[in-house]
Formats: C-alpha cells, sequence, structure tokens
C-alpha cells in the first residue's frame, strides 16, 4: 500500500522574529564624546547581540536603526539580521524630534513592515535631552500601532540633562526605569544591555506574570554600577 508522506515543504514550522529598533538620539547636544561614545557603544554591542541571537536559533534577529534630531531618517531602514548588521557611524547636530521618531516607528508596527510569526518588538530610546516637538502625539501613534502596546520598550538615559519623566513615560511601565550612562563606558554598558537582556527575556519562554518586573530588578542593578561622573 502506498504511503502519502507529508509535504514538509507545509509542516515546516515558520520561524520567530524578533525585531529590534533603536532611536539614537542625533541632536545637536550629542556633539563631541557623545556622539563618539555612542558609535563606539553600537559597535561593541553588535557582538553581544550575535551572541544573544545565537542562544536563540529558533528565533531570527531583526534590527533597525532610527536616528533623529531635526527630523527622522532611518539609518539601518530594513530589517536586518543582526549576523549580516554592519555599523556606519552617526553624526550629530540640529534639534530632539523624539515624537517624529515615535511615529516613524509606528509606522512599521505592523503586519506590513513584520509579516510572519513575531514576538513582541523591543524598541530601545536613547537620548541625552528633552524632545523639541510633540512628543505626546508620538507616543500615541506608537501605542495605537498593531504592535504598539505589546512593544517591550527600553530607554537609556545619556548625562545629567536628559527628560528622566519623558523617558518613564516611554517605558510605560511602574518598575522600569531608564537606565543612566554618566560617561563613555556607562554608555557602552547600557547599550550592551538594552540590546541583549531583553531580547533573551522576549525570545525565552518564562512562568513569570509580568516579564518585565523581572527585567526591572535586573535594571536595578545596573544602576548600581553607573559612575559619578556626570557628562
Amino acid at each position: 500500500m502506498a504511503i502519502d508522506l507529508p509535504n514538509l515543504g507545509q509542516t515546516a514550522l515558520v520561524r520567530r522574529q524578533l525585531q529590534v529598533v533603536l532611536a539614537l538620539d542625533c541632536s545637536g547636544s550629542m556633539t563631541g564624546d557623545k556622539i563618539a561614545s555612542l558609535n563606539y557603544a553600537m559597535r561593541a554591542a553588535i557582538p553581544e547581540m550575535r551572541a544573544a541571537a545565537a542562544d536563540n536559533p529558533e528565533t531570527d534577529l531583526m534590527v533597525r536603526v532610527l536616528r533623529f534630531a531635526s527630523g527622522a531618517q532611518w539609518h539601518v531602514p530594513d530589517p536586518t539580521l543582526v549576523d549580516d548588521l554592519e555599523w556606519t557611524d552617526l553624526a550629530a547636530g540640529g534639534e530632539t524630534h523624539m515624537g517624529e521618531a515615535l511615529c516613524a516607528i509606528a509606522d512599521i508596527l505592523n503586519p506590513e513592515y513584520m509579516p510572519g510569526r513575531q514576538l513582541p518588538p523591543v524598541i530601545v530610546l536613547v537620548s541625552d535631552g528633552q524632545p523639541s516637538d510633540d512628543f505626546d502625539m508620538g507616543m500615541k501613534r506608537l501605542l495605537a500601532a498593531p504592535y504598539g502596546q505589546r512593544s517591550l520598550r527600553v530607554a537609556v538615559a545619556i548625562g545629567g540633562d536628559a527628560d528622566i519623566e519623558i523617558l518613564e513615560r516611554f517605558i510605560a511601565h511602574p518598575d522600569f526605569k531608564p537606565l543612566r550612562a554618566n560617561n563613555a563606558q556607562d554608555l557602552v554598558n547600557r547599550i550592551k544591555w538594552a540590546t541583549t537582556v531583553p531580547v533573551k527575556s522576549v525570545s525565552q519562554s518564562t512562568n513569570a506574570p509580568d516579564p518585565l518586573t523581572v527585567l526591572a530588578r535586573d535594571a536595578e542593578r545596573q544602576k548600581k554600577t553607573a559612575s559619578d561622573v556626570v557628562w
């Protein structure tokens, strides 16, 4: 009797994707040591992200990068496998159009731009100042996007002038606070944490009722290693 074998192409599991979106402040206040340190931190973080992806081989880790200053532009516009990601240095200058950046991210948080089997996206916002445009509109657009509410949002505050209240509103979790980076080494450590630990949390199954609470505790431990020297 002939045996009908399954069509392997139809029965193969669809791979999961985890989208990581970085929104990086490139305004004029970032000129000099801050933007140089941010570029260095991104270069240092990419190998760590690749290692995190290797620990979760069933998930494709895709990265996009948005720069914002006077306007918002995609620095890495297409979702790029982290193994293929190459860093091109950013330059600083202009205002701080954070609201426009959030609107640009909101535009891609939907099945048209993130097709297939998606884990909750991770959005990392890095800033050293205050928004100079309509942050509230950007936040409203972000949360209204199909994948906006379920996104895991992380913020890194660079230096003493960063608007912590705005960054807390972006995170929108009572226990999960922005990570502070007071100097170049702080920034390297915070970027590494923000681009790897939340990725691992989203990729791996957990029985915790609120994974963000676990992340918040780990983030709190990170704060204790921060330098007292402020940019």
